[in-house]
């Protein structure tokens, strides 16, 4: 996987009221596999001011920075895979 959509969602929104994850996040970017590892052992992708290490096989989020910070509490980070263009 070269490429994820990044989406930071609120975790304490219980009720979406029929709205979609991506419609609910507050913030969202496209990254792109580096070519590098992190310190967890997985890919790093990045892009927009995101930096994440993406297990690719599973799509999860193993470590993130925005802007060069940890995420804030209260926000969870999601992957999902994007189609290549």
């Amino acid at each position: 996987m070269k490429r994820f959509e990044i989406l930071l969602v609120p975790e304490h929104v219980e009720d979406r009221g029929g709205a979609s994850v991506a419609d609910t996040a507050v913030r969202s970017a496209v990254v792109e596999a580096t070519g590098r590892q992190g310190a967890s052992g997985y890919p790093i992708y990045e892009g927009h001011g995101i930096v994440a290490d993406i297990d690719p096989g599973t799509g999860t989020v193993e470590a993130l920075l925005v802007d060069g910070r940890e995420l804030d509490y209260g926000l969870t980070a999601l992957a999902r895979p994007v189609d290549p263009a």
